[in-house]
């Protein structure tokens, strides 16, 4: 345990006895545009029967950079990845404050609440050859853990919210002159702090598992020396439509490190969350979707700072796993397995 951080959990222990009701003001902007030091965006992704996953994602400020901007991202079913990242001037961001209505220059997130308990989202990133145009139908309930935010002592916050844990998605992808259909399953979530993560952790998993029976949304994220080396964990576990756990009361076991040397890092091949004897989830990775040195993202100023000063080497993944479910759950007992999508983003 440590002091130095403050979870918000609605229940004994890091565990929610009542899990929140999601408010669709959660999913407005948070932060005051006219201070230094915050950020805040909203993520979107998409996984389509036809083998594409495009991800989106609109800035308010940059977690790095503090730039207001969209990024495109496209990887095709052969394994190519195709990326935009365009900066706009903070005048070009238009929000409310009460729910997902955010526009970019010329892109946009709509959210229709005619269905509060599963809303639909519309959203728009186009910036030249390459965009998207998606229309999201949410089939779990919107989801955060506690009261969505974890407090670091004298340093700032960080809110993390889910307002779609899982959709259907169907549209159309931009590719040059070419409009690509799709359907599939989506997720979107939401991110705004007021402190430079990378001074206060050291790496984070967090991904989505998706089966016949069950959503799952964890995160492991794993503070540095200056926080007492304290984990903040998170697992969400939705049968069918509803939310049945929400916790961070699970064990993670890592194990079969490889380096990679685009990222020049190390990832675990074996991931698992033990929530209790008879529930457990595992990950093995089948392959890397996408690694990156993220000292390239940086300023060369920064970017010496970061690597010959505080000598950190941040590196990203995304990974490709089988995923296999072990759980029992009111006298029944399930295991199911498929393949997930997840991250693992490195700070030291």
């Amino acid at each position: 345990m440590t002091n130095k951080i403050k979870e918000a959990w609605l229940g004994p222990g890091r565990k929610d006895g009542t899990i929140s009701e999601f408010k669709p003001e959660y999913d407005a902007l948070h932060i005051d545009m006219s201070k230094k030091g915050n950020a805040e965006w909203w993520y979107f992704d998409a996984h389509f029967n036809n083998g594409y996953v495009v991800v989106g994602l609109f800035r308010a400020k940059h977690e790095r950079t503090g730039k207001t901007g969209v990024e495109i991202t496209i990887y095709t079913p052969d394994g190519k990845k195709i990326q935009k990242i365009v900066d706009y001037d903070p005048s070009d961001l238009i929000f409310a404050k009460n729910k997902a209505d955010v526009k970019i220059g010329q892109n946009y997130i709509k959210v229709d609440l005619s269905e509060p308990k599963f809303p639909s989202y519309e959203v728009f990133l186009e910036e030249e050859e390459l965009g998207f145009h998606l229309f999201y139908k949410a089939k779990v309930k919107g989801y955060m853990p506690g009261k969505g935010y974890t407090e670091f002592v004298n340093k700032g916050h960080f809110g993390w919210v889910v307002p779609i844990p899982k959709a259907e998605v169907q549209g159309t992808i931009k590719i040059h002159d070419e409009q690509i259909f799709g359907e599939g399953i989506g997720y979107h979530d939401h991110n705004w702090l007021n402190l430079n993560l990378a001074l206060v952790l050291d790496y984070w998993y967090w991904g989505r598992i998706y089966s016949d029976t069950f959503t799952i949304i964890f995160a492991y994220i794993k503070c540095n020396k200056k926080m007492d080396n304290y984990p903040i964990k998170v697992l969400m576990v939705a049968k069918d439509e509803d939310i049945i756990l929400s916790t961070g009361e699970y064990k993670l076991v890592t194990k079969d490190f490889q380096f990679n040397e685009k990222a020049n890092n190390k990832y675990p091949k074996f991931i698992e969350f033990n929530i209790s004897e008879h529930q457990k989830v595992t990950l093995e990775v089948e392959n890397i979707i996408d690694a990156d040195n993220l000292l390239y993202e940086m300023s060369p100023i920064l970017r010496f700072i970061v690597k010959y000063l505080l000598r950190l080497k941040p590196g990203y993944f995304r990974i490709n796993s089988k995923f296999t479910i072990d759980f029992q759950y009111e006298g029944k007992t399930y295991k199911e397995k498929g393949n997930a999508l997840h991250e693992i983003v490195i700070s030291k």
